[in-house]
């Protein structure tokens, strides 16, 4: 298992809100698929950031419980698990692509290294952790404690 530092609402978006691609200027990923932590940065992104207000994200976070909606506001933490099963750019067709090249995702970004994430588990509850930069490996310790915390 690797771990991804997120900056709030995109991590609580990418457990609780639909978000299915996660944008990066490069491939950070490589060759690796399969499970990454989500780690809630300890810094977060202008909440006026016109895509917080798109209708899928904004209708995602007004249908959570009062209790998921409050762990947007969750930094510093790993606070669930996804699966990442593909990595493209825009230079051509991926099996998550439509025919002309361009990511289907409504949460891709032209331009970018897009992170192709599934089967989002959220953590019972959030764990904490020092973030980083890149995809990093997780300690044995570390992903037992993820394990012990999935619902």
């Amino acid at each position: 298992m690797r771990v991804l530092t997120v900056r709030q609402p995109w991590a609580w978006a990418i457990i609780h809100g639909g978000k299915d691609v996660e944008n990066r200027s490069r491939n950070l990923a490589g060759g690796y698929r399969g499970p990454v932590a989500i780690h809630a940065g300890l810094t977060a992104v202008d909440y006026d950031d016109p895509v917080w207000e798109q209708n899928e994200y904004r209708d995602a976070f007004a249908r959570e419980t009062s209790a998921v909606r409050h762990r947007v506001d969750e930094r510093g933490s790993i606070i669930g698990v996804v699966d990442l099963v593909d990595v493209h750019n825009d230079e051509g067709p991926g099996p998550h692509d439509d025919p002309n090249g361009c990511c289907t995702s409504v949460w891709h970004e032209d331009g970018e290294w897009h992170l192709v994430l599934a089967n989002p588990r959220p953590l019972t509850e959030p764990i904490p952790f020092k973030g980083g930069l890149g995809l990093r490996k997780l300690t044995p310790e570390t992903i037992n404690l993820i394990e012990g915390a999935l619902s």
